[in-house]
Formats: C-alpha cells, structure tokens, sequence
C-alpha cells in the first residue's frame, strides 16, 4: 500500500510518518513538503533511511507535480496535514493562508478524484478502499464561552484568517464527498503539543524564552483557554480514523485538557524550577503582552463520537504530555 503524506516534515505530520512507520513497516509512505519555515527534515531523521519512506520536496499546488506522484505510486491514500497554521502569521499575509489551505487542498483532492474514480459514485475497482483524510482544527468552530464544547454538528464561525482558510478547505473537502462520492473523512483537533513543535507556538516559546532569561510573553490576562491534546494522542486518533472512519464523516479529537494560557506557563515554571533551579523563580519572567485581534476565548472538543464509535481515547493528561514535552526541549535547546 502507498500513501502520500502531505506536510510530513511539520509537527504533526513528522510525528504521524514515525508512529504509522512503526505500526506499519510494510506500508510505503511517500511525504511532500515544501519545507517552508515550519518544515524540518531533521525531524524525520529516525526514518530517513527507512525503506519504506521517500521524501519529495514539492508543493501541493502544484499540479503537475502531485498529479505525477499519483502515477507513479498509484496512492491508495492521502492522509493531508499540510498547511500554513499559525494565527499570527494569518493576520500579517493572510494570502499564503487561502493559497496553501484553500488552493492546495483543491489540488490534492482534485487529482485524487480523477485517478481513482471512473465517473461520479464511480469508483475504479483497484481504488474501491483509496481514502483520503482531510486534517483540520477545532478553530473552524469559532470561540466558545464558559461552557459548552465543540461537537461535529457545531456550526463554523472562524475568527482569523487562518480558522477562515481551514473553514474552507473542509466545506471543499465534504463537497468532493456529495458531489462526486470521493472517499473523504474530516478530523478536527484541539491545540496540539509535544516533541518536534515549532518554535514559534506556545509551549516551546515559554520553554525557550525561560531557559534563555528572557520574558516569557503571553497574551492579554493570559485566560484564553485551549484544550490541549498530546501529539501522539492525536497520531493514534488519525490511524483509527484512517482505518475504520465512515466515509464522509468528521471526527473530533481533543484530549479533554482544558488549561488557560497563564496555568501552562506556570505548569512549565514550575517544573523547570524544580529540574533547572535558579536563584528565582522562572514564573518571574513572565509577562503580559497585547492580546492578538480576534483572539478566540476558549476552544474545547467533545471528542465522544471517536471515543464511541471508533474505540479511541486520549490516553496522556496535560500534566504527563507536558513532563515528556519539557524534557525533549531541554535536550533540544542544549544543543543550540
């Protein structure tokens, strides 16, 4: 079986190809990454020589290029985690936000529909299992109050242009389903963390801006509350899902780990004061910035549907996802 992971060389994808690659060694798994600012092939160096994994630098709006990959491997799935994702970043060039999230999933899902299916709900016999696994995020939904969680039937409201480009992608995603029969199924998580995480997020900001003395910044009273889903929870989400998904359904993954912004930097304070102690407390260096436009108050999964239907639960809490993430960091900023 060949499948085309797109974006592999992020966070999440970079960490899926390591876990499905132990869990499936025989399958072939052929990434494409544009290798932008948020891609790393180092994240990958466990597989790199793994005989069943190839790396293609390309982009996925190109079609040329994805349409000739379908023909020389003759995918049997896509699972698609490429995408431009960082709110700050959308409110600067919102452009590459519509052209990467909109455009290239257009192209990937397109081509897909064209090399495994004869007609509408007409599907080539080799590809009667080909599945393609569109992965978004739960801030297509909007914000949320103090109560309340995000179900599959939430309506979408996106903020940012960001939330606004992942809306969109998924509304093209789910019409390739009833339009053409295309074998689609949706995933929408909550805030991701753990090892191989941009720098540029949340968690690894406060990790390195702590260890190097500097403020830590956080947004506004530092309330906004996420609920938080360890990676590796999420990559054992995406192969169930993958594997025994109902065809043109959404399903959401969250970790049932509400924390506010403020407890995560003190979560991380804390630890590093205990493993890393100083003549002051790490949480000294915390400080309170300009709060984002349009900053979402709070996003939190229900993720009963997965767990109900598909057997999958998140098995990290907050506080033992974040021990495992703060110790790799500290190995990784070591070195730097």
């Amino acid at each position: 079986m060949h499948i085309l992971v797109t974006g592999g060389a992020g966070f999440i994808g970079s960490n899926f190809i390591i876990y499905y690659l132990n869990r499936y060694p025989r399958t072939k798994l052929i990434n494409i990454d544009k290798l932008t600012y948020a891609g790393e092939l180092s994240n990958l160096d466990e597989v790199k020589s793994h005989k069943n994994y190839s790396f293609i630098k390309g982009d996925i709006q190109d079609r040329s290029l994805v349409k000739g990959l379908f023909e020389k491997y003759n995918f049997e799935g896509v699972i698609h985690f490429a995408a431009e994702s960082h709110v700050d970043n959308s409110i600067k060039s919102p452009n590459e936000f519509i052209e990467t999230n909109v455009l290239g999933t257009f192209n990937l899902l397109d081509v897909a529909k064209n090399h495994w299916m004869l007609t509408p709900n007409k599907v080539k016999k080799q590809h009667t299992k080909s599945r393609f696994l569109h992965i978004s995020t739960d801030e297509v939904y909007g914000t949320l109050g103090k109560e309340g969680l995000f179900t599959e039937k939430t309506p979408y409201a996106p903020n940012s242009p960001y939330s606004a480009s992942k809306a969109s992608s998924d509304f093209i995603v789910r019409s390739y389903y009833h339009t053409y029969g295309l074998n689609v199924v949706t995933t929408n998580c909550s805030n991701n963390y753990g090892p191989k995480q941009h720098d540029e997020k949340l968690i690894p900001t406060i990790i390195r801006k702590a260890l190097k003395g500097q403020d830590i910044p956080i947004y506004g009273d530092g309330k906004n509350i996420r609920d938080w889903l360890y990676v590796n929870d999420h990559c054992k989400g995406i192969e169930v899902v993958f594997n025994k998904g109902i065809a043109g359904e959404t399903y959401n993954i969250g970790g049932k780990n509400e924390r506010n912004n403020l407890y995560i930097a003190h979560t991380i304070c804390t630890t590093l004061d205990k493993i890393l102690p100083k003549p002051k407390s790490y949480k000294d260096q915390i400080s309170f910035v300009l709060d984002r436009p349009g900053h979402d108050y709070r996003y939190a999964i229900d993720a009963s549907k997965i767990e109900r239907e598909l057997g999958w639960k998140a098995e990290e809490n907050f506080e033992t996802g974040i021990q495992k993430t703060i110790y790799w960091y500290l190995e990784k900023y070591k070195e730097q």
